[in-house]
């Protein structure tokens, strides 16, 4: 066997590996957590190519418990921060105290912010100053916190789970554009059906609770399947059908589509190629496939441009909404 068979080999084991484990996640955090598939396929999607995601959602529909279990399904570190008003920057990143020696001699000494973890929760990231969302920016984009002019760094895999009030806008801070851009997905948290909500409160009022979690992997592991996802090969074909789905997001772009030129303001950069194109190579190889269709890039088009797309006042005015604009965009790409 010369090098190219073992490569080819050794590929192949590491891609079954991942649909194994993929599967195991999935099956133990439906033990748990009623529903919610597509939620739980997009936040694997974020956590397989190194991204983060932003959640939109009304209060009591398990973003935490969501969070928590698929922390412990994966065998990773899992922290909680809830984004107050008065929240600072070195509430979450950590802060340098001042210590006695043995000697009696005074020393500078680290105390980490809950932002050291593998799995973050940032609850209701909205609801604080653009200063302590710059801390977070920080930890999402370079994988570090400054403080006091020294930068620490934050340990991989590292995954931001924020999520948002779509309602509650008093007291509110609403993020950035350079925040948002940041986050691969924007998912929409909507209510259960009939059927599964029933599931719900008959499994949370018995007596008898779940069973543990039971960790599927490591994070070791999770790194390895985060090397895997990007070796995963684009043709120029579908490639260039991902730019251009993203050029089309643009009014001023030859490609957009009348709604797009009739009710967006701006349009998504380049940064929602990449993405697109990363999770869905995430998305094939969680199906067993180690090459990306069109149907990776449509499935995922919504959910990575939701956050990027900024429409008009004419699009309030005719009570459209950034999905019914972008579900059009998709449907037409999809149909030429």
């Amino acid at each position: 066997m010369n090098e190219s068979d073992f490569n080819k080999a050794d590929t192949a084991r590491l891609v079954e590996e991942f649909r194994t484990v993929t599967s195991k996640l999935r099956s133990e955090v439906g033990r748990i957590v009623v529903g919610q598939d597509e939620v739980v396929e997009h936040l694997l999607i974020t956590l397989l190519v190194g991204g983060h995601c932003l959640v939109t959602g009304m209060p009591g529909t398990a973003k935490t418990l969501l969070v928590r279990t698929l922390a412990d399904a994966l065998g990773l570190e899992f922290d909680r921060i809830q984004f107050t008003p008065d929240l600072m920057p070195t509430d979450i990143t950590g802060t340098d105290i001042i210590e006695d020696d043995e000697n009696g001699k005074r020393n500078w000494r680290f105390i980490p912010g809950p932002i050291f973890t593998n799995v973050l929760l940032a609850d209701e990231i909205n609801r604080t100053p653009p200063k302590t969302q710059a801390a977070l920016l920080e930890a999402m984009q370079e994988y570090s916190a400054t403080v006091r002019g020294t930068q620490h760094i934050i340990k991989k895999p590292f995954f931001v789970l924020a999520t948002q009030n779509p309602l509650e806008l008093e007291g509110t801070y609403p993020l950035p554009e350079a925040q948002l851009d940041r986050f691969l997905f924007n998912i929409m948290l909507d209510y259960l059906p009939l059927e599964d909500e029933l599931t719900v409160v008959q499994r949370f009022t018995s007596d008898t609770p779940p069973a543990p979690v039971v960790a599927c992997t490591n994070a070791a592991q999770v790194l390895a399947f985060q090397h895997l996802t990007r070796q995963v090969p684009v043709s120029e074909k579908t490639g260039r059908y991902a730019v251009e789905l993203v050029r089309a997001t643009r009014p001023e772009d030859p490609s957009a589509t009348p709604k797009v030129k009739q009710y967006v303001k701006f349009g998504a950069s380049v940064r929602a190629a990449l993405f697109i194109t990363l999770a869905a190579k995430a998305r094939a190889l969680m199906a067993g496939r180690y090459h990306v269709t069109t149907d990776d890039i449509d499935a995922l088009a919504i959910p990575v441009l939701r956050h990027r797309v900024m429409l008009n006042y004419f699009a309030e005015a005719d009570g459209l909404t950034i999905d019914d604009v972008l579900r059009d965009l998709v449907d037409q790409r999809v149909a030429a």
